[in-house]
């Protein structure tokens, strides 16, 4: 029996507590963003009815709900903080509002960890972002998410991965 060819790509790993709390995050952010959705109402849905549980016949990863909450509360509190750190990031042909805002909650998501979760290194942050980015393009978003939270990294940390392509 032979092993599917590899063409050099990794599959995306495995989510841990975290890692489902980060995805979750996103996906709540996403849902604030086009439903208009409040922060205590998103959080209560998803801590009833989505971490850990099953939803339309697919179960939701168990995920840290301190380390959700922490994502969510701190990307609306720090939305004027975040926002213009992703626009420094982005080219100029490319402002925030032109992204969509699944690439908008991704972003938002890991410029806030990359400011606030210090005990966290760099390169945790971003390629988890890059995961969670994965599995929702199959383009270059996952590439730009890479590129920003690099940018970002350098500008808040004083650091970053030596991997931004552009």
């Amino acid at each position: 029996m032979s092993k599917p060819a590899d063409h050099g790509e990794q599959p995306p790993r495995q989510a841990n507590k975290r890692g489902a709390a980060r995805l979750a995050a996103v996906q709540a952010l996403y849902q604030m963003d086009v439903a208009g959705a409040g922060l205590l109402e998103i959080t209560a849905e998803y801590e009833a009815f989505r971490l850990g549980k099953e939803v339309d016949g697919a179960t939701y990863r168990e995920a840290d709900p301190q380390w959700f909450r922490a994502i969510l509360s701190g990307v609306v509190q720090n939305q004027t903080t975040v926002d213009p750190l992703i626009r420094q990031a982005l080219t100029e042909d490319w402002p925030l509002s032109r992204l969509d805002s699944t690439l908008r909650a991704i972003l938002r998501a890991g410029v806030y960890e990359l400011m606030e979760r210090k005990d966290v290194p760099t390169a945790v942050i971003v390629s988890e972002y890059v995961d969670i980015a994965k599995a929702f393009y199959e383009e270059d978003e996952p590439k730009l998410v890479n590129a920003v939270l690099d940018r970002v990294a350098r500008r808040v940390r004083g650091e970053g991965r030596g991997r931004d392509a552009t």
